[in-house]
């Protein structure tokens, strides 16, 4: 076993400490990696304070990382020591169900292994994330990153990139297409960046005016006030495509009449309540409400290659990581533009 230094929460309710964590050795298929910048997720932060009721303590979170591979195993092919390398929200699967064998490992059938807070599949213990200096993982786990773009800003596209390309990938974005993106947070960013990329029309939705500009900045062609009548009305059944990013408790109706005729909403955002659909939202329209889970580590690659060669990445804010209880409060104010990102030198 090795030993790392990490912050963890012992508790629901305590602040993330300094901690050390225990890693395995390299077994013949692990790639080793130091921890450049690790991303802040907002399930981070619902880890941390057991808001979803299943965390296991003490938790180290952070599930978009970026490192240098420092050793490997003997079997390992795909990296050597000194690579540029990455792990996002997963470390192990099945590899055995339908679902992984499509490369859809997020939504392995017997329940992926998480990059914090699961159980490793030899049951010796939990994972524990990348508010660390050091990880490792099967190298089939551990993704490339291109060295031509910034290593921090390409942290959050572990999961906030790839939460938002995955569902605009499956429901064939593209040019002609008119898509709504709800809510401008690290999600929602991401969206704009992608869909307008992918050649869409690209709206801000949004209750915030104050959203207006930074929507435009980031390549939106349009912004509708939500909380504006008039302007929720001008967009009745215009979209095709609604990539709904928000957390908060929403009205699903309210924006399903947003669509055409055959047009999808889709939710990546988490509300903390079940929100009630009425049927005619759906019927009148056959109209659709999806879902989307990250993505899986083939479409994850494809993701990363993507963004070197459009130069996308995240909009973020460097922090120490003995700033991230502040963080934690400042993300919670959406005081961030758009994504936290920890220094692990300064751990």
């Amino acid at each position: 076993m090795t030993t790392t230094k990490a912050y963890a929460a012992q508790t629901d309710h305590s602040p993330l400490t300094p901690w050390t964590v225990e890693r395995r050795d390299p077994k013949p298929h692990d790639v080793q990696i130091e921890i450049l910048f690790c991303g802040v997720c907002h399930s981070d932060l619902h880890f941390a304070r057991n808001e979803w009721g299943m965390t296991v303590f003490p938790v180290v979170p952070g599930h978009e990382i970026v490192g240098r591979v420092t050793a490997v195993g003997a079997h390992v092919k795909k990296f050597k020591a000194g690579d540029l390398a990455a792990i996002g929200c997963l470390v192990d699967s099945c590899r055995e169900c339908d679902n992984c064998k499509e490369g859809l490992e997020q939504y392995c059938a017997q329940g992926g292994v998480f990059t914090y807070g699961g159980m490793e599949r030899d049951g010796s213990g939990p994972t524990y994330g990348g508010y660390s200096k050091m990880i490792l993982a099967h190298e089939d786990f551990v993704l490339r990153i291109s060295d031509k773009l910034d290593l921090a800003a390409t942290a959050p596209l572990l999961c906030a990139g790839i939460t938002t390309y995955s569902p605009l990938r499956h429901w064939k974005i593209g040019p002609g297409m008119k898509v709504g993106i709800l809510g401008l947070g690290g999600l929602g960013h991401m969206g704009v960046k992608f869909a307008v990329s992918m050649g869409a029309e690209v709206t801000m939705l949004s209750h915030s005016p104050s959203k207006e500009k930074d929507a435009q900045r980031l390549g939106a062609h349009k912004f509708v006030l939500t909380s504006d009548e008039a302007q929720a009305k001008s967009v009745t059944g215009y979209f095709d495509f609604i990539l709904d990013t928000v957390s908060a408790q929403h009205d699903y109706n309210f924006y399903l009449g947003m669509l055409k005729t055959n047009g999808t909403m889709v939710c990546v955002g988490v509300p903390p309540a079940p929100t009630p659909v009425h049927s005619m939202s759906l019927i009148f329209g056959r109209k659709s409400l999806g879902g989307s889970l990250i993505g899986g580590l083939p479409e994850t690659q494809e993701m990363l290659d993507y963004c070197a060669e459009h130069n996308i990445v995240s909009d973020i804010e460097l922090i120490r990581m003995d700033e991230i209880n502040e963080a934690y409060e400042r993300m919670l104010k959406g005081d961030v533009r758009y994504r936290f990102v920890i220094d692990m030198s300064s751990l």
